[in-house]
């Protein structure tokens, strides 16, 4: 984590420049390649469930329960690079293979990929746009009601940061968006819906008539959306958030390849784990071009680094980093680009009403 140079350096730099340095065979899409990993991530789901059904025992329901969350988590990432069109020609046939795998997680494909692709990836850290895990200023988080304050405590919490992606994603994001009735299509929302809805009925009382009852349904349907939800918030919380990034709330301090380079990590695991999770914690890349497969992220990261390496974020996961993200990353100040905790944010509150009396 050591010193960057300024990202005003970014500023004039075209993001198509900073794509030029990418090889051109990092854009080749493999059929064959997307359809493995397809298949093995849903037989992973599959053997999980098949687990949670078959076991009597309590606690390895649980066991299988929560392995299918981190499977489901996988799926996501697949359809994840769907939607941005990285793995197929076919929009078609991105859109039905990638909602099949996000009806697991409960996650609309329309309206995930609606938000996400237009909102984050086209405003990456700007905040009056891109409001995923959008820092609160001391100020504003002083004028919150307990209840708000203890929701945000929780949601920046190594814990219980699925919180964030429940509430502020799928909740809000989803299940209660309503689109502009002047877009197009916009009935396909509804049908996203529709069918995430009937897949949650119909799955949850396949588990309860055959795994077990309330707890089949607890250890089937609601634990694995619980563990995918934490792993879809702390992906998301580490790909934008460092002590070193800032955040932006001024259209002309901020640029797209400010956002995409400079407020993007390179978040580097064991090899199973990036195997597993599809590279999605080398994230610049993604962001630089999202039309990259994940399976070529690797190779288009290395060639990123060689020109604009000094700009990039990078480091290696380990507990004890992630653990002092979070504490250190907790209101910001969005004028002089400082992060505060909140006993420093408490402390510099209380001085300046001290000065004020």
């Amino acid at each position: 984590m050591g010193l960057t140079p300024s990202y005003a350096e970014l500023r004039d730099v075209k993001l198509q420049t900073v794509r030029q340095v990418i090889s051109p065979e990092c854009y080749d899409r493999s059929t064959a390649r997307a359809m493995f990993w397809y298949v093995f991530d849903l037989a992973l789901y599959l053997a999980a469930i098949t687990g949670v059904f078959l076991s009597h025992h309590v606690a390895l329901k649980l066991f299988f329960g929560f392995l299918a969350g981190c499977t489901v988590a996988f799926m996501f990432v697949w359809a994840h690079d769907a939607a941005h069109g990285a793995l197929f020609k076919s929009k078609r046939v991105a859109e039905v293979l990638g909602t099949l795998f996000m009806l697991p997680s409960f996650n609309m494909y329309r309206l995930w990929s609606y938000g996400h692709n237009k909102v984050h990836h086209g405003f990456t850290s700007f905040t009056p746009i891109d409001w995923i895990w959008r820092p609160l200023t001391p100020d504003e988080y002083a004028a919150k009601s307990p209840l708000r304050r203890l929701v945000y405590r929780l949601e920046r919490s190594p814990y219980t940061c699925a919180l964030h992606y429940l509430l502020r994603v799928w909740w809000a994001g989803m299940v209660r968006f309503k689109p502009d009735p002047n877009l197009r299509d916009r009935h396909l929302f509804s049908l996203s819906k529709v069918l995430t809805l009937g897949f949650f009925v119909a799955y949850s009382a396949l588990a309860y008539r055959y795994a077990g009852g309330v707890f089949g349904v607890i250890s089937a349907v609601i634990l694995p959306f619980l563990v995918f939800n934490y792993f879809i918030a702390l992906f998301v919380f580490l790909h934008h958030t460092h002590p070193d990034i800032p955040y932006f709330d001024q259209r002309q301090e901020w640029s797209n390849t400010i956002g995409q380079v400079y407020c993007s990590t390179i978040v580097r695991c064991s090899a199973l784990s990036e195997i597993m999770i599809h590279n999605i914690m080398i994230h610049v890349p993604h962001h630089v071009d999202n039309r990259i497969p994940f399976y070529h992220l690797k190779k288009a990261y290395l060639d990123l680094r060689r020109e604009y390496g000094q700009y990039m974020h990078e480091y290696r996961f380990r507990f004890s980093t992630v653990f002092d993200i979070f504490k250190r990353c907790k209101l910001y100040d969005y004028e002089n680009k400082m992060w505060y905790s909140f006993r420093e944010a408490a402390v510099l509150r209380l001085n300046l009403l001290r000065k004020a009396a």
